[in-house]
């Protein structure tokens, strides 16, 4: 049997005559379809921001079908209706094979479809290491063909265990606390690690994969490795560590080089993490893999053979609940050139070889970088204390000092985000002045959170030079713009983002930096619908829901005291803790829900089913846990005091909570709300019979808890809360014929019984916000958005907020996410960007501008860069005229609800709809026309 590659056209496989000659006239098809990239482009759109896995160019992944996607560029952006009809991509295994539009790798052929997300590889099987290059071409509406993108990259890391040679080591000392300055005893250094490569000529390629439990810095030949910090992302060390991959191609060097390793004690000592296979110390597995020139590759793993010596670093605090602390440096242990080639190591130590059961994978997240520095605005002398530096805003991450005294001499640093406390949540660091009288305090392991630093030990007033702070947090984008007329409005959102930038360190969202750094999932209710208005979070939240995965049914002890105050946690396979992926809190089911929550809005924004098909079974186990806390189709109270919280935080809110009926009802309600969301996800993937099954047990609940809690006298439910009645509405609880009586229960809540105020917490205010948007109430919303006295956002920055409180009143953490809820509201409820549920990952989209009443707003402007390009939806209102301006990203449908009690009145770019191009009149609704719009850029008055 003859076998005969045709590389130019793919991996196809010849096995005899008469297939030779069936592919070769296949291929002369594809062929006069798709002409050579010589060929003139003619098309109206362009293939352009490549993504695979929703990263650029991501090294070291280890999806063995990644999904690949990429945006449509208008080449004439005043056309009209562009759309993708067709699409062909090339994989290939070198660039030079690219250059020529050979798809080694892959050649998908011409496919009729419209789909630029998320189209899984189909060529030859991945292998760890491989090297895949791609690009894209695509045909428009007119059947015209674009030019070849630019071409993307993605680099597949280690794929199964069996790839990994690498063992796990670190430093033989254990982890003991600093318990004064300057330190006595022992005390447990960061550890540097390295190991002598030589190579016979310069590499043509390298990359080192690194896992490690505590976080790490790479250097080779005595420079750091990227510009990443803290890496990698928090993960579940019960269970598994993640791999970053770094190329250091251009770090080799023919002769004798360096690998060095620096290590951060950080989450390796985290109580919750704490198994008998694992060392109270960061450690730490590698392996790179090196091509010579002459195409010889060479291996380097870590093992028995690397040397390790203590570094000037070392924690302060213990990584836990009010002692997270931060860093003491010690100057007089430096040693400029540990990892220099030249340096004689014969004192250093051989390292320990560790054996913990944990799985790799890979860090398929966005790392942790300095996103912008912050300069201190004031620096005062406070007697018998030092000096106090004020930065001039609450804000997460490193801090350096330059210094100077007499060696020896030890610096503090203490950190406070209250302008009446010296130092809040015991957050602190440290550094000992080194032989030459002067350095520089960094940070590198650890990080802090407040306005104010007090400095101790200096001898002089530094100067505002000396100091340097930088925000640090997960490097994602920026997604979604929004400025409005009213100035408080503008501040809130930007407050808002601010916070929440502050808030996601480490590839989750905490709900505060500096007391907890837990990843509890009631909080993120009140942040991840305006996260994902805002910033591109496919990547990172896709991350988490895989901490929450790992987390479920853990035997690991989790709760706020020494044991487990929940009595489910080990026994219950289906439950899960209340934070991810760091199980220490409180919480119920609102928390542990998040699980069923978190897909289906990534879904929603991004049209990703993969995250629905991964997390299905997860979600399958915890409503099934929940039913076996059910008697007569209601929940019932299970668990200790911190196990069955409801909303949290509330106005004037005291105690735990968790024992009130007011707590029950809303509990039920979250779990008719998770059971609906559940059905939705399961019609998704086409589970139609799941699907059904959740509908019908959410509408057994729904009767039973009506039933049990509606006061018909007072058309309402338990105390009348906002927040009761907002769940209540968004589920559908009220049978329809008093639904309106309800409605109006509410809107008197509101305005009447708390005078304008929002009234709500953590997890109740989400359910406020999204009732408002989901039945299109900016008014409500509005009115209390802009209040200004107690409660209300508008009272925190008048008080002198730089970021959202963890209680309407100031108390505890000052930096939270407690209340982040009404940052949906800018985009979706006042520009009216919203995804539309017939056409997920903003394919279809709905533009529903916040127009209402007495024109509170004179104007607003917003965009979004959807999956699929830019939305923008810009209104004034001049008179009684409404202007409107939008644009609709190419190979996508707008819903554009116009408010106006006149359809006649509509024009765009001064032309009647019945002559515009690219615009269907769908029907008119009472005060407002509904239109369809295809691609393009639109001007639209109409009369108010």
């Amino acid at each position: 049997m003859i076998r005969t590659k045709l590389p130019k056209y793919g991996p196809f496989q010849l096995y005899s005559p008469l297939c030779r000659i069936t592919l070769t006239f296949f291929v002369l098809c594809i062929a006069a379809q798709w002409p050579s990239s010589a060929a003139r482009a003619k098309g109206c759109v362009a293939p352009t921001g490549l993504q695979c896995e929703y990263r650029y160019d991501p090294l070291g992944i280890d999806v063995k079908r990644p999904r690949l996607s990429w945006k449509l560029s208008a080449t004439d952006p005043e056309q009209r209706g562009q759309a993708q009809t067709a699409y062909r991509i090339l994989v290939a295994g070198s660039p030079e094979r690219l250059a020529r539009d050979e798809g080694d790798l892959w050649d998908s052929g011409q496919v009729q479809s419209g789909q630029c997300r998320h189209i899984a590889y189909g060529g030859s099987p991945l292998s760890s290491g491989m090297r895949c290059f791609w690009k894209v071409r695509v045909r428009d509406q007119k059947g015209e063909l674009s030019a070849w993108s630019a071409p993307a990259r993605w680099v597949a890391g280690p794929l199964e265990p069996s790839d990994w040679g690498g063992e796990w080591i670190g430093a033989a000392a254990q982890f003991a606390e600093i318990k004064q300055l300057p330190p006595e005893g022992d005390y447990l250094c960061d550890p540097w690690l390295r190991k002598v490569v030589t190579l016979q000529d310069k590499p043509r390629y390298a990359v080192i994969h690194i896992a490690s439990v505590g976080y790490h810095e790479l250097h080779v030949n005595g420079t750091k490795v990227g510009d990443a910090v803290l890496m990698p992302s928090v993960a579940d060390h019960t269970k598994r560590a993640r791999y970053v991959s770094y190329e250091i191609t251009d770090h080799l060097r023919a002769g004798r080089n360096v690998v060095g390793l620096w290590l951060g004690t950080s989450w390796s000592i985290y109580p919750l993490y704490k198994t008998d296979d694992k060392p109270q110390t960061p450690f730490v597995t590698a392996q790179a893999h090196i091509e010579m020139q002459d195409g010889q590759t060479q291996t380097l793993v870590t093992d028995e053979t690397w040397k390790t010596h203590p570094s000037p670093s070392a924690l302060l605090g213990v990584w836990m609940f009010m002692n997270f602390g931060g860093e003491y440096y010690d100057a007089g242990k430096e040693m400029p050139d540990w990892c220099s080639p030249d340096l004689d190591d014969s004192n250093w130590k051989p390292v320990a070889v560790y054996h913990p059961e944990l799985m790799l994978s890979a860090e398929m997240v966005e790392p942790n970088r300095r996103i912008r520095q912050i300069d201190p605005v004031a620096v005062e002398e406070i007697e018998g204390e030092g000096y106090r530096v004020d930065m001039g805003v609450n804000f997460v991450g490193f801090v350096e000092l330059d210094v100077k005294g007499q060696p020896g001499d030890i610096v503090e640093l203490q950190y406070s985000e209250d302008a009446g406390k010296m130092m809040t949540h015991r957050l602190r660091s440290a550094c000992r002045i080194g032989p030459s009288g002067r350095g520089s305090f960094r940070n590198r392991f650890n990080y802090s959170s407040g306005r104010w630093i007090l400095i101790k030990g200096l001898g002089y007033k530094p100067a505002l030079k000396d100091i340097r702070g930088y925000l640090v947090r997960t490097d994602y984008q920026r997604a979604g713009r929004f400025e409005c007329s009213n100035k408080l409005l503008n501040d809130i959102y930007n407050v808002v983002l601010w916070t929440f930038e502050n808030l996601s360190l480490g590839g989750y969202v905490v709900d505060c930096p500096q007391r907890e750094r837990m990843g509890y999932g009631g909080d993120a209710h009140a942040s991840t619908q305006t996260a994902l208005d805002n910033y591109h979070l496919g990547a990172f939240y896709t991350k988490w829901s895989q901490d929450w995965r790992d987390v479920q049914g853990t035997d690991t002890a989790w709760g706020l005291g020494e044991k487990s105050t929940n009595q489910n946690a080990p026994t219950q396979s289906g439950n899960l803790p209340y934070t991810a992926p760091t199980y220490w809190g409180g919480g119920g089911p609102a928390w542990s829900g998040y699980c069923v929550t978190l897909p289906w809005y990534v879904y929603q924004r991004y049209g990703d089913l993969r995250i629905l098909e991964d997390n299905l079974a997860t979600i399958e186990r915890w409503l099934a846990f929940l039913d076996t806390k059910s008697e007569n189709d209601m929940l019932v109270r299970w668990g200790g005091q911190w196990d069955f919280l409801g909303d949290w935080l509330w106005p004037g809110a005291e105690g735990v909570n968790g024992d009130t009926r007011e707590t029950l009802f809303f509990n039920n309600c979250y779990w008719i709300y998770n059971l609906q969301t559940a059905a939705r996800i399961a019609e998704a993937l086409g589970r139609g019979d799941l699907a059904g099954k959740y509908r019908r047990r959410a509408e057994t609940v729904r009767k039973a808890v009506h039933k049990e809690f509606f006061t018909p006298e007072e058309n309402g439910y338990v105390n009348n809360f906002q927040a009761y009645l907002a769940a209540a509405l968004l589920i559908g609880l009220p049978p329809e014929k008093v639904r309106p009586a309800v409605w109006k229960r509410f809107e008197d809540e509101i305005l009447i019984h708390r005078k304008g105020h929002f009234w709500g917490g953590i997890t109740g205010g989400y359910f406020i916000v999204k009732n408002l948007l989901e039945f299109e109430r900016p008014d409500l919303m509005f009115e209390m958005a802009t209040k200004e006295d107690y409660p209300s956002w508008g009272n925190m920055l008048r008080r002198g907020a730089t970021t959202v409180w963890e209680a309407w009143d100031g108390r505890n953490s000052l930096l939270h996410s407690s209340y982040l809820h009404i940052g949906a509201w800018f985009i979706e409820g006042l520009a009216g960007i919203q995804p539309d549920p017939s056409g997920p990952g903003y394919k279809r989209f709905i533009i529903r501008p916040g127009v209402f009443g007495n024109k509170p707003l004179d104007w607003v402007n917003a965009q979004f860069d959807s999956p699929y390009g830019t939305i923008r939806s810009d209104w004034r209102i001049r008179g009684t005229v409404l202007e409107l301006k939008v644009s609709v990203p190419p190979n996508t449908t707008a819903t554009l609800y116009v408010p106006t009690k006149d359809p006649g009145s509509i024009e765009e770019g001064k032309r009647p709809l019945a002559k515009v191009r690219g615009v269907r009149h769908l029907r008119n609704e009472e005060g407002r026309s509904v239109l369809e719009l295809q691609p393009g850029r639109y001007g639209f008055e109409a009369a108010l």
